[in-house]
């Protein structure tokens, strides 16, 4: 019979978890102050209909990025911690090393795939004459900065505070970047230099930063193969493959809605949905902060018993339903004020679009806690499955609406999808913690 949890087991774990997110906010504070100054540079410098160029160009990046790249972060927390607990820190370097393979094959298919959309659908996404060729290679930089496996190391030592530092180098180098495009290139071109060289710094504090920290305890870099981590963690290919479906799925579902969007009404209605994308996931940002901070938290808590487990997901639904609230209000008080004083006036007919995009997020944020329990207790299966419900969902109800109403038809469908995802999401969980029992 499990033995009964100490009474403080949830509590420690909660404490983590508002100690971690607090480092991630803080980095990302300083990121959310220096992307409202960016943003407001970039908007007003290339104005709506150049503005969506170069919206879709990130947009197909990420796209890209998301559908190739896998969250290899999670495997080295998830398989990471056994060999950190046993001591065997050369079973640790082969699971880094299996995540760096899979990084590096996933950055190859990539570059190919974005070579593929460019030439096949270029003339469809309206980008300016001689545009593919910088678009590729700015997908590419976005391919070989991955840095999934070099967060997973900072993460399963408990180091978010250089999680956090390493990565503010992405707004300050955006920042620093759109100041220097602004005086010296002031085209789609000089932005997306400056977001390549942000992405490539990041890279680099990332991996410094992980070698430092995990200098005499991931082991020895030619101990054994790579590929022995298949037969010495049983069960990572199929926990691999269901995190990068999962959040390929997610989040392809919001930057195809974008591309989508330029296709069926030009750059222009693509910039503004953009936009207002943005605005709406840098207000609620601290949803992708807390989930990082409870996976970690609860794949520990697994391992104390089944009244940890359910406090700890208890604490979070709480914590997180407090934030929902909190950001809906903001977006209802300040949501047009600050997108007219960051893109100009230009720009307000995205307010509607905030406003709905805001509500879906928030809906996602009061769920943060959902999908992490789900991986924790090894049902990543269900997790993909239900994700892949509502992106199909999101997906299917934008090109109904879309041809209708137009972005805000786009925009409405995700409010569908979140709740839907919610109610599944909610359901499974709470059926996890009674099975834990």
């Amino acid at each position: 019979m499990m033995a009964k949890p100490k009474p403080s087991a949830a509590q420690d774990g909660f404490s983590r978890i508002l100690a971690n997110t607090g480092w991630l906010l803080g980095g990302k504070g300083v990121g959310a102050v220096l992307s409202l100054a960016y943003l407001a540079i970039v908007t007003r410098t290339l104005g709506v209909a150049d503005f969506g160029r170069f919206a879709l160009v990130l947009s197909a990046a990420t796209v890209i990025k998301t559908i190739t790249s896998f969250e290899s972060w999670q495997i080295v927390v998830r398989y990471g911690q056994t060999h950190m607990a046993t001591g065997n820190g050369d079973a640790l370097n082969r699971v880094l090393r299996f995540c760096i393979l899979i990084d590096l094959a996933s950055a190859a298919v990539g570059g190919a795939i974005a070579a593929f959309i460019i030439l096949a659908f270029g003339v469809l996404l309206e980008l300016p004459p001689g545009m593919g060729w910088q678009a590729w290679i700015f997908c590419m930089v976005m391919m070989i900065t991955i840095r999934s496996s070099p967060t997973g190391i900072l993460r399963l030592f408990d180091r978010f505070d250089s999680a956090a530092l390493a990565e503010t180098m992405i707004p300050v180098g955006r920042m620093i970047g759109a100041v220097a495009a602004l005086w010296l290139m002031p085209s789609i071109t000089g932005f997306l230099i400056a977001w390549g060289a942000a992405e490539l710094l990041c890279a680099i504090a990332y991996w410094g930063l992980a070698l430092r920290e995990g200098r005499g305890r991931i082991g020895q870099w030619t101990a054994g193969r790579a590929l022995d981590a298949r037969t010495e963690n049983p069960g990572i290919i199929g926990f691999l493959t269901a995190t990068n479906l999962q959040t390929s799925l997610s989040s392809m579902g919001q930057q195809v809605a974008v591309l989508v969007v330029g296709l069926f009404v030009g750059p222009v209605g693509a910039g503004l949905y953009r936009l207002a994308n943005q605005l709406a996931n840098s207000l609620t940002k601290i949803s992708g902060l807390l989930s990082r901070s409870i996976f970690v938290e609860l794949s520990r808590s697994g391992n104390q018993g089944s009244e940890a487990l359910g406090a700890l997901f208890r604490r979070t639904n709480r914590l997180a339903l407090v934030a929902g609230a909190v950001i809906i209000a903001l977006i209802l008080l300040i949501g047009r004020p600050l997108l007219g004083l960051i893109a100009g006036p230009e720009f307000l007919p995205a307010y509607p679009l905030l406003l709905l995009l805001g509500i879906a997020a928030c809906i996602d944020l009061i769920g943060v806690s959902y999908r992490p329990l789900l991986m924790a207790t090894d049902r990543a299966g269900l997790s993909l499955r239900i994700t892949f419900i509502s992106t199909a969902l999101l997906l299917g109800m934008q090109a109904a609406l879309l041809p209708l109403y137009g972005t805000i038809g786009a925009a409405s469908a995700n409010i569908v999808a979140a709740v839907a995802g919610f109610l599944m999401m909610g359901l499974a969980s709470r059926n996890a913690v009674r099975a834990q029992g």
